[in-house]
């Protein structure tokens, strides 16, 4: 299982929002890129939208970001688009056999280790900012999208 897709589409959609900031940033202009239905498009704006990561306003095309980009880290989007609950990262089955040594402590011996890596995980999305995505796309691409 991987983390939902809805991460990797949120960070496009802002970096697409900024890279196209003169003009507006529809939620069609933005599927073309994302290569998606602008209704997925829209419900990924809206969640982003309620993190207060994005400006949209009713009737009117296209969205703005609502921070710099230095001021959004890959959390913040990782947050917005809720893709997994707090400690919830990795799935822990939920019948193992009580009666087996394994069985009846799995999950407490597995537990801290998967809470440890989702919080370093977290901690490396934290140092990432849309800003260092954006300068990454730079150096490699020199032509409009």
């Amino acid at each position: 299982m991987s983390i939902s897709s809805r991460f990797s589409v949120g960070i496009h959609i802002l970096t697409l929002i900024d890279f196209n900031k003169e003009e507006a940033s529809s939620s069609e202009y933005l599927a073309a890129s994302v290569n998606t239905n602008p209704a997925v498009i829209r419900k990924i704006m809206g969640m982003l939208k309620k993190a207060e990561l994005i400006e949209v306003r009713p009737g009117v095309a296209g969205a703005k970001l609502a921070k710099e980009l230095p001021d959004i880290t890959l959390l913040d989007v990782y947050k917005a688009v809720n893709v997994v609950k707090e400690n919830e990262l990795f799935s822990m089955h939920d019948t193992p056999n009580p009666k087996c040594p394994v069985g009846k402590n799995i999950q407490r011996a597995i537990e801290p280790l998967f809470v440890s890596a989702q919080l370093a995980m977290e901690k490396v999305l934290g140092s990432v900012t849309l800003e260092n995505v954006m300068k990454d796309i730079a150096k490699t691409e020199n032509t409009e999208c």
